[in-house]
């Protein structure tokens, strides 16, 4: 960093913001899990604080301090290119809650919170991996943490019970920074059903998807999803546990089809 810069909370309001809709994952999510959210952040892009500061060419790291000592080390290319890194100060159009943040925190698309996320953030500290490290890594977990492509079924929950004919399967998949161009579902070892997709408000953002099961028998079925990115490259079947990196595998329901009454 070429030079020291302080900036109060006077300030930093009287910036230039802008709204990004951005999903955030844990990366302690389970495949299925809910650790995971989609909101409109409002906050002053990263990357025009650390212009004013000046990053140096040897610098690959920024090291984020929250208000209680915690810390994650964050890619300094996710916090100087075109996304929409932001030092948010509210979401859905008002203040940061407490528990989400306020005053300030970080919002950066396409990591995972732990090396990204901070909350009620006082410092950034320009560095290098080589020389600094975020709370989790010496703990086991990855030094750098981009989220998986991953899908979830929503609808039916798991154990439900649904009517027999035409059931509606539907759910959310995410895969921050290159998008989800298709869902796809599967009734028990049946073929792959290409599900209907919602409009893509932003690639760092999840995407509702919905399929029509047209023709539900009575019985135990399993539903599976999986999703594929914006490059093409399809999600994984093999699972994998949140540590060190995050989870992996399709999610699964398991549902009981019913005579109608």
């Amino acid at each position: 960093m070429e030079q020291e810069v302080e900036i109060d909370w006077a300030e930093l309001l009287e910036q230039d913001h802008v709204e990004a809709i951005v999903t955030l994952t844990c990366v302690s999510n389970t495949v299925g899990g809910p650790l995971v959210g989609n909101t409109v952040w409002t906050g002053w892009p990263v990357r025009e604080l650390l212009a004013r500061a000046g990053v140096l060419p040897e610098a690959d790291m920024v090291l984020s301090r929250s208000a209680d000592g915690w810390t994650a080390g964050t890619p300094i290319e996710a916090l100087t290119d075109d996304r929409d890194a932001l030092i948010a100060v509210a979401m859905d159009g008002e203040p940061l809650p407490p528990e989400h943040g306020y005053p300030v925190r970080l919002v950066v698309p396409g990591l995972y919170g732990y090396v990204s996320a901070t909350k009620w953030v006082t410092e950034l500290k320009v560095t290098r991996f080589d020389a600094d490290e975020g709370y989790w890594t010496p703990r086991g977990w990855a030094e750098r943490g981009p989220v998986k492509t991953a899908s979830r079924i929503d609808v039916p929950r798991s154990e439900a019970r649904v009517r027999a004919g035409e059931v509606v399967v539907a759910g959310v998949a995410w895969a921050q920074q290159r998008g989800v161009d298709a869902v796809e579902v599967r009734v028990d070892d049946g073929p792959w059903q290409q599900a209907e997709l919602a409009a893509e408000p932003s690639i760092d953002a999840w995407r509702l998807w919905s399929w029509t099961w047209p023709d539900a028998a009575t019985g135990r079925h399993q539903l599976t999803v999986r999703a594929t990115d914006g490059t093409g490259e399809t999600q994984t079947d093999t699972p994998a546990a949140p540590a060190p990196d995050g989870a992996s595998g399709w999610h699964a329901v398991e549902v009981t089809v019913v005579e109608d009454d």
